[in-house]
């Protein structure tokens, strides 16, 4: 499996996964370019890398997750 994680994902956790797996396949957007990129964006980049998308954001991002569902777009959250 790959995974991203949003910017606001806790770092605290994302430091543990690694040190317990440290050769998972994970990449924050800040490393990808990605800093301060709407969700729409982040959840492209991820559908098309092929990458399951870590956060935290129930506020907005489920939103636009739902709303590429709907659409029949790939959408891994």
């Amino acid at each position: 499996m790959r995974f991203l994680t949003d910017e606001n994902f806790n770092g605290s956790i994302l430091r543990g996964i690694l040190r317990r797996i440290p050769d998972l396949d994970i990449v924050r957007v800040q490393d990808v370019g990605l800093r301060h990129a709407d969700d729409p964006t982040i959840l492209e980049w991820a559908a098309a890398e092929r990458r399951i998308l870590l956060t935290h954001d129930v506020a907005t991002l489920i939103h636009y997750a739902y709303e590429r569902v709907n659409r029949e777009l790939p959408c891994r959250v």
